[in-house]
């Protein structure tokens, strides 16, 4: 009996141990095979894809969660659609699954002209060829002052002050005294010109004499009215405007060369508006630009001056002078406007400010080449306005560009560059400095002094025909296009 139940026993554990035995044959070859379809060669961070891992983890740089690259991912990389479009190097192909999830927008570059209006500050200040300083001739008092004051309106010769001064008493017995003279000489008839001359030639001496010392032209022609003398000189406004300055009082003693008074005449102003440097070319004397201020809802248009701009090094600013005219003196001296000036500029090849990957020395957009192959580009700017980036170099109208979801495409394509080990054998445009991979450039190439050069279009290659020397000696100091087989720079 025993040995019949140890008989059965080690039946039993036969077949559990030959069970197990072909169970873990079968997972290790389900796990095998697993592992073959989905490999991690390695894991890389996507912001620092030059650290790679063999165990998941996270970037010790900047602490983002590292992301397998899978074998089949490499695949992915390799496989083509066109033989001459797999070879080119630092071109990269992104499936449309992957490019809906990342939200991938492309748009067509345009060569258009640009219209803009700069929106800019501007603060209101005082024209300085309109500003009446009133002095004093001669020394004196203060014998009456009138209701004004500093920031006061005035009008032209209304009386600001009245002063005495003991100078004035022998001018004004000389005006009068050939005023007489003059008098008595046409009442007898026995005048002779000569005579007339010389006392009207006395009168305007005394004229004169008055002004010097500062009586206005209202009161001299009330002596000449009345014939009598006065003590109390009058000073009146010169212009209508406002009072900016007033260092008057009663019975106050000033001397000679004091300013009493300081006048603006407010009917036309000046406007003082910042400006980048980029910017400042832009305004041309005589342009045109609108004034508004944000309060008032006052709109008031206003002429660039011929004055260069000045700079201020508190700001790092341009201040551009515009002028304009000041009807019921709605802007008063240092309020705040806003300018709007109008800026057209000529057909030029622009893209989105976001279409651009901006690392501070380099500059690169993203070209769609069809079929889910994206090559990068560096390019060279020129002006930028709101949203829009001048391409001096690098794209040419019509060719299509990522503008939205690059920089996931840029972080796509350095992970495929680390898992692949791409390299870039690529040579430089001589006319437009655009990298150019020689193996798709096709017929964009030229032959010249037993070297071949290499053109990312029929125009450059056009131009650099023309005249080769120009652009070759534009190259001399730098890199230049050989035809050895490595693609070596002479």
């Amino acid at each position: 009996m025993k040995s019949a139940r140890l008989a059965v026993y080690l039946f039993l554990g036969t077949a559990l141990f030959a069970a197990g035995v072909w169970y873990g044959h079968r997972i290790a070859s389900v796990a095998e095979s697993t592992s073959q379809r989905r490999n991690a060669l390695h894991y890389t961070c996507p912001m620092h894809p030059q650290y790679t891992s063999d165990k998941p983890g996270d970037c010790p740089s900047c602490g983002m969660r590292l992301v397998p690259i899978y074998a089949d991912d490499n695949a992915e990389a390799t496989r083509t659609v066109d033989d001459s479009m797999a070879k080119a190097a630092g071109r990269i192909h992104i499936s449309p699954d992957k490019l809906q999830a990342i939200g991938v927008r492309v748009g067509q570059v345009r060569k258009e002209p640009f219209q803009h209006t700069l929106r800019i500050l501007g603060q209101v200040v005082v024209d300085d060829t309109r500003i009446y300083r009133l002095n004093a001739a001669v020394n004196g008092w203060i014998r009456e002052t009138f209701p004004n004051s500093k920031g006061s309106l005035v009008k032209k010769d209304e009386i600001l002050v009245a002063f005495y001064s003991p100078e004035f008493l022998s001018a004004e017995q000389a005006l009068l005294y050939s005023l007489g003279a003059l008098d008595r000489w046409q009442s007898t008839g026995k005048e002779t010109p000569e005579q007339i001359a010389l006392t009207k030639a006395n009168i305007q001496q005394a004229v004169d004499s008055l002004r010097n010392l500062g009586m206005g032209d209202i009161q001299i022609e009330e002596i000449k009215r009345t014939r009598q003398l006065t003590q109390n000189v009058e000073v009146r406004a010169p212009a209508a405007g406002f009072i900016l300055e007033r260092n008057v009082s009663p019975g106050q003693r000033f001397d000679q060369g004091t300013e009493l008074y300081r006048i603006a005449d407010l009917s036309h102003i000046w406007i003082l508006a910042d400006t980048f440097e980029n910017e400042s070319h832009y305004f041309k004397p005589g342009a045109k630009a609108s004034v508004l201020h944000p309060v008032q809802k006052t709109e008031l248009t206003a002429r660039v001056s011929s004055v260069l701009p000045q700079f201020d090094p508190g700001t790092r600013t341009l201040k551009v002078r515009l002028e304009a005219e000041n009807p019921n003196f709605v802007l008063r001296p240092d309020m705040f406007v806003d300018v709007e000036y109008p800026i057209n500029l000529p057909p030029a090849i622009t893209v989105p400010t976001e279409a651009i990957l901006d690392t501070g020395m380099n500059r690169t957009v993203f070209v769609d080449l069809g079929g889910g192959y994206f090559e990068p580009r560096r390019i060279e700017t020129g002006w930028r306005m709101a949203d829009r980036v001048e391409v001096t170099k690098g794209l040419m109208e019509g060719e299509n560009i990522v503008v939205s979801g690059n920089f996931l495409i840029d972080s796509e394509s350095r992970l495929k560059e680390a898992a692949m080990g791409a390299r870039k054998n690529t040579v430089a445009d001589p006319v437009c400095g655009m990298q150019v991979d020689p193996e798709t450039a096709g017929s964009k190439r030229s032959e010249y002094k037993g070297r071949t050069y290499y053109f990312c279009s029929e125009s450059c290659k056009q131009d650099f025909d023309k005249n080769p020397e120009k652009y070759i000696k534009n190259m001399r100091g730098g890199k230049q296009q050989s035809e050895d087989s490595d693609l070596d720079y002479s």
